[in-house]
């Protein structure tokens, strides 16, 4: 045996088996160091009553967490607040970054420029991304109430408090916009101008040529962000909790009670270690049943230019 893999590693091939290896091993190290290490920790958590406190009583409960979300009336609450969020977030985000990357696909002027100021918000910290907006939205002195007084005098509406939901949904789509944008712009310059310049000939309208060819071309990049947008959707934590206040651990309002949320609460409020690593293990299991839904039904709408399994183009 030891000499059939010294055979192995004799030669060109074998240096390069080796040299491969050994530029992959750092990347294999941290994977399963920082990935695949801390999954497995986080399962078998789940099954124990660990509370971060109790390493001396420490002791497996089984499948009794999983058991006990069933019965926790915030977790149908909390993943239903998220559902709904998803569902206007992700689509309403997808459209206005398609729109603004198809403006900016065009020959503008400073169109660079606008490029750049649409880019911005996706860069900005997470945090300053809240004061932005809570500055924004003020009941007071914000600057939103204040363009609304021009047409109605006096107007006073707390945005984070009546329209907790809608507020967040607004700063998500704002933030990550710019991202979103940028993929699509790369997807539509990567449709030969040919198509669009034959379809115009047969005399098709502008309407027509996105329909008809540049849809269809670019439906494998909405594929890609509509998989990314809902998986990122899915958990979302930081922002609803912080536009509740000025500390991450104050309680959102009830309508922005979304699932990670609750899990925050579980883990380091309640101390539910336990508990609260099971919440994210069924939370995953949800992402990988629409993530896997998505991924069936794009055989019927995403349109490749080479063949793939199955017989699709």
């Amino acid at each position: 045996m030891p000499a059939a893999v010294g055979r192995l590693f004799r030669g060109r091939q074998g240096r390069d088996t080796v040299s491969f290896y050994l530029f992959v091993l750092p990347w294999l190290l941290g994977f399963i160091g920082l990935s695949i290490f801390p999954l497995l920790v986080g399962l078998a958590t789940s099954m124990t009553n660990y509370n971060g406190f109790n390493l001396d009583n420490l002791k497996f409960v089984g499948a009794n967490n999983y058991l006990r979300a069933f019965g926790d009336v915030d977790v149908p609450f909390s993943l239903w607040r998220t559902v709904y969020f998803s569902i206007i977030n992700v689509p309403l985000g997808l459209a206005l970054a398609l729109g603004i990357a198809m403006l900016l696909n065009q020959r503008v002027p400073a169109r660079g420029t606008f490029r750049t100021i649409f880019y911005l918000p996706y860069i900005i910290p997470i945090v300053a991304q809240v004061w932005i907006w809570r500055i924004f939205v003020d009941k007071n002195f914000g600057l939103l109430n204040a363009i609304i007084s021009i047409v109605r005098p006096d107007t006073a509406i707390g945005w984070l408090v009546d329209f907790p939901t809608e507020t967040l949904i607004a700063m998500t789509v704002w933030s990550a916009m710019g991202g979103a944008m940028v993929i699509f712009l790369a997807g539509l310059q990567g449709i030969p101008n040919e198509l669009k310049e034959a379809a115009i000939t047969d005399g098709a309208n502008s309407w027509q040529v996105f329909r008809n060819v540049t849809l269809p071309l670019l439906t494998p990049v909405v594929f890609f962000q509509l998989v990314m947008s809902m998986i990122n959707s899915l958990q979302v934590l930081v922002a609803p909790m912080l536009l509740a206040g000025k500390q991450l651990g104050q309680m959102p309002a009830r309508d922005n009670y979304m699932f990670q949320v609750h899990v925050y609460q579980q883990i380091f409020v309640n101390n539910r270690y336990g508990y609260g690593t099971a919440l994210l293990w069924l939370l995953f299991v949800v992402i990988v049943i629409l993530s896997l839904l998505v991924f069936r039904s794009s055989s019927y709408w995403v349109y490749y230019e080479v063949e793939q399994e199955g017989g699709q183009k």
